[in-house]
């Protein structure tokens, strides 16, 4: 059984910061991608940052040299560092990731929530 679990979230004033983390647990041999997504009420959830194994990142053009994806191997963790945070970052974020237990499968997080106060 595969769990992934958020922490970190919370209330910042606008051009806070934040950092999230989450961390993967049970039976893992090997995660791929990992991801963080958020998603306002009546809003698509929206990818914001994906990290591969060997540490190549991408990321929405709304976030770009404000986030920062990293992860630790070694922990099976994947972290989001959010600077100069906005009102429209306020949403609740999820973490998201490709992991090989008995098969590949794609897990998530109950999600975490950040509001960011203008």
């Amino acid at each position: 059984q595969v769990q992934l679990v958020e922490s970190g979230g919370g209330l910042v004033q606008a051009g806070g910061s934040l950092r999230l983390s989450c961390a993967a647990s049970g039976t893992i041999i090997s995660i791929n991608k990992m991801r963080w997504y958020r998603q306002t009420p009546g809003k698509q959830r929206e990818l914001v940052a994906t990290i591969t194994s060997g540490g190549t990142t991408n990321y929405a053009d709304s976030v770009k040299s404000r986030f920062t994806i990293s992860r630790d191997n070694t922990k099976n963790a994947v972290f989001l560092q959010m600077n100069s945070l906005k009102p429209e970052d306020t949403a609740v974020y999820y973490c998201n990731a490709e992991i090989y237990s008995t098969y590949w499968g794609n897990y998530w997080g109950e999600g975490t929530l950040v509001t960011v106060s203008s």
